[in-house]
């Protein structure tokens, strides 16, 4: 059990959470939700005691696991070790013992040491730890050939499920996950969804995979109105919960405007003549019925929407035996396959499949973007008739301009454009006021997102290929995604592991599986039903 009392938080004007108490108990998982800039990463913090509050207290059981998020900090070590290192105590008493160990001579006190320390061993189960390390690390597709290996020979997403994994290690009291999907495939997330529904301590994560959370936790903790409201149920249940109560508020308070306008109506009539003790009670009334007052809310919902500036042919794509290498590796071979207008193409597969470099591949030679000859790969590829694409690329390093303001930058892709339309389009993706003049080199991760995504809808194109474009939006965000994307009229290639824009934008599957890609004409749950 983790216990909140009375905290606060806030940083200058701006308020987090203001005298916030409440118990996340044990057996029960979690979902910590809010709009980005809530304030769940600064709470998690308080939760794990990297932060102390600026007023109240947290009470945390003795074995917390944590996800780390800085990614370097392990280099240096073993990936077994990094998982060990999940249990401080278990790795404090093997370091420990396998220094006394090392000595030329050891003197009594040396031996008696060294039974505590294989005492803490056993009591820690550190006699299994390499082996339960390594199961926990083969369920998150980190093979036996890299356990052995330094962190730091290691890619990023292997990294962040190598961190995943010290985190679950240990069998911690409770257990603090901050984007804990980040960088992981389908097939990993539903390993990780079906390990937490086990885990029988008290669960807290960070997500902005609706399916995930709606899958995973049991209550959900809503950090809105600079305060944490706890609901029962997942996400879904909780959007639920929240928009009626606060539909029955508004709802009880504009009953009490309409009685309070009556009373205060017969008041001004009465209230200096022969009616005076009936006033008198009326103004007690009024008082008695003063309305409930709505904090305001911190979500912002963004507002997308793609349109077309022409439809495309009704061929978009046409591929014959396109084949792919990275020098003596196939990614993938002989892929056949013909994209009609319309149709909303999901890439599933586990990483380092071939997913980007497909996308890449069909890219290199298309309409409105720059020639890639490097990502050319073997066979024939042909794109349709007035056929034009949106881009948006997993890794934005370098897909915008820097030393250019967001408006600016904006602006070059339609120079006809009023500076009233540039800035209607960046207010409807929470670019507000001043934002629009902000340095683009200033831009977060969320920000380049979304003036990504602005920059599509400023096009309008009718092919559109989008490449992780969740990694860095807030549940709201995504959410307006996921609604634009089903209905857009043209033609989708989407790169995705959340499993909601999988089974709900998806019209037909192309699944990469050891060099070979198989294409599925149907939605994602008739693939995913085939596969089991």
């Amino acid at each position: 059990m983790i216990s909140v009392s009375g905290v606060s938080m806030r940083y200058g004007s701006k308020v987090l959470f203001e005298e916030v108490s409440t118990t996340f108990s044990g057996g029960r998982r979690y979902g910590l939700t809010g709009p980005n800039g809530a304030g769940k990463s600064t709470f998690m913090k308080l939760l794990t005691g990297e932060l102390e509050p600026q007023r109240g207290s947290v009470v945390r059981p003795r074995k917390l696991g944590v996800l780390r998020q800085d990614q370097y900090a392990f280099d240096r070590f073993r990936v077994i070790d990094t998982v060990v290192m999940g249990n401080e105590r278990l790795w404090s008493a093997l370091a420990e013992r396998d220094a006394l160990y090392a000595r030329a001579e050891m003197s009594d006190e040396d031996g008696m040491r060294l039974g505590e320390l294989e005492g803490i061993v056993g009591e820690e189960d550190g006699y299994t730890a390499e082996s339960d390390a390594a199961i926990l690390l083969q369920g998150l597709d980190i093979g036996d050939a890299l356990h052995d290996r330094a962190m730091a020979e290691l890619q990023g997403g292997q990294k962040v499920r190598v961190l995943l994994a010290q985190a679950l290690f240990g069998s911690p009291d409770a257990l603090l996950l901050d984007e804990p999907t980040n960088h992981l495939d389908l097939d990993s997330i539903h390993w990780l969804e079906e390990f937490l529904q086990r885990f029988a301590g008290t669960l807290i994560v960070i997500s902005h995979d609706r399916h995930f959370l709606n899958k995973v936790c049991t209550h959900t903790a809503d950090i809105d109105y600079q305060t944490i409201i706890t609901y029962t149920g997942g996400y879904d249940d909780m959007v639920v919960a929240k928009t009626q109560i606060r539909s029955r508020i508004e709802s009880e308070n504009a009953q009490r405007e309409k009685k309070i306008a009556q009373l205060n109506d017969f008041i001004a009539r009465f209230g200096a003549g022969t009616r005076a003790a009936q006033t008198t009670s009326r103004r007690k009334e009024v008082e008695r019925l003063q309305t409930t007052e709505l904090a305001r809310s911190n979500i912002q919902r963004p507002y997308i929407r793609f349109t077309m500036k022409r439809p495309s042919g009704r061929t978009v794509l046409e591929l014959e035996g396109l084949t792919k290498s990275h020098g003596d590796l196939c990614v993938f071979s002989g892929f056949n396959g013909v994209v009609n207008r319309g149709e909303k193409v999901v890439l599933v597969g586990r990483n380092g499949a071939g997913k980007t470099t497909l996308l890449k591949a069909l890219l290199a030679d298309s309409p409105d973007l720059p020639a890639s000859p490097g990502d050319l790969g073997s066979g024939t590829l042909r794109w349709g008739h007035e056929v034009s694409i949106g881009y948006f690329p997993q890794d934005h390093t370098g897909a915008i301009e820097k030393g250019l303001t967001a408006v600016e930058w904006l602006h070059r892709f339609d120079p006809g454009a009023s500076r009233q339309e540039i800035h209607g389009l960046l207010g409807q993706m929470l670019f507000s006021g001043e934002e629009g003049h902000k340095p683009t080199a200033a831009l977060s991760g969320g920000e380049t997102a979304r003036l990504l995504f602005c920059r599509i809808m400023l096009q309008r194109p009718n092919v559109l290929v989008l490449d992780e474009p969740t990694n860095h939006l807030d549940l709201e965000s995504i959410n307006a995604l996921n609604i634009a994307l089903q209905k857009f009229e043209g033609t989708v290639l989407l790169v995705t592991h959340d499993q909601d824009l999988l089974e709900e934008v998806g019209t037909r599957v192309w699944s990469f599986d050891n060099g070979r890609i198989v294409d599925h004409k149907g939605r994602y749950e008739e693939h995913a039903a085939l596969a089991i």
